[in-house]
């Protein structure tokens, strides 16, 4: 085995396909196929199984030497960074990250490395939560954020970064705006404004505002934060969005809080592959987004 060989067999491991492995790779295909050929026969197996077309798909062995080529592959780039690499963290780190964690949660991170390691370039990548967790399996970003109520998902190692608040916001003129205490049936009575499906929150709403099984529920499509919050303020209806979007809306009086809490809770979460060595601009990206959300959580609560 060479790191040449592990390097496309990971990628056409991952991506089931020896022509997608090339393109990505820079590689001919019969490159691909001669190295993955080379592979099986220093191992004494076969690792994949041709299928019609150009579809292919692991054996049991293939499977098995996947997670022991990913490690492989991680500890020689952390060798060549811990010998021959720039004295800062340089390069490119591909941040998969949903829509509300861009725009109020990474701008001290992303200033911070901007200032700090200007040689290192910090890419997002928008997307649902489940768009962020496909990515991440597929090998296409490097980390992941995201916001969700489950904290353990399929194929990733996710760490809990701490609780994401949620507000039920108005605009001030709504009839439920000056209520002393809001309940779920209220709720009930008036559009409530959700984000677009694939949301981390809009399933567990839709489950507490339906008053029996296969009820219809209130809600009216509103799209992005942005849009809901505009919507709320308007007037034409009650917007469910995390505390950190509306914070200053509710200072400037553009929005009011109702005295309604979901019950139910949403983290802000870090994933990555598994089974891999983080390189050292993973791992400072992780400290410092820890550090970070762990302040700006702080202010959003005061």
């Amino acid at each position: 085995m060479d790191i040449r060989q592990l390097t496309t067999f990971q990628r056409a491991a991952t991506l089931l396909s020896f022509s997608r492995a090339a393109a990505e790779l820079n590689y001919a295909q019969s490159s691909v196929t001669g190295q993955i050929r080379g592979l099986e026969n220093s191992l004494g197996v076969e690792l994949f199984e041709r299928l019609s077309g150009r579809q292919v798909r692991l054996t049991p062995a293939g499977r098995r030497l996947l997670p022991y080529a990913e490690r492989l592959l991680s500890l020689a780039d952390e060798a060549r960074g811990a010998t021959a690499g720039p004295p800062e963290p340089s390069g490119q780190l591909v941040i998969g990250t949903m829509e509300t964690l861009a725009t109020y949660r990474l701008p001290p991170l992303l200033e911070y490395f901007h200032h700090r390691y200007p040689g290192l370039q910090l890419v997002l990548r928008p997307g649902s939560g489940a768009e962020i967790l496909h990515a991440l399996r597929q090998g296409t970003v490097d980390l992941g954020l995201l916001m969700s109520a489950e904290t353990r998902h399929r194929g990733v190692d996710s760490e809990v970064l701490g609780p994401e608040p949620l507000a039920a916001v108005t605009g001030p003129g709504h009839p439920l705006a000056g209520r002393a205490r809001v309940t779920s049936a209220d709720l009930r009575d008036v559009p409530v404004l959700a984000p677009e499906s694939g949301r981390g929150h809009r399933r567990l709403l839709e489950t507490e505002l339906r008053s029996r099984p296969g009820a219809p529920v209130p809600l009216l499509e509103s799209g992005t934060v942005e849009s809901t919050k505009r919507w709320a303020a308007a007037g034409l209806g009650v917007g469910l969005l995390p505390a950190v979007a509306v914070r200053e809306d509710l200072e400037s009086g553009a929005l009011v809080a109702l005295a309604w809490r979901p019950p139910f809770e949403v983290f802000t979460q870090l994933v990555r592959r598994p089974r891999t060595s983080p390189t050292r601009e993973m791992r400072l990206f992780t400290e410092q987004a820890r550090a970070v959300l762990a302040e700006d959580r702080e202010a959003t609560a005061a």
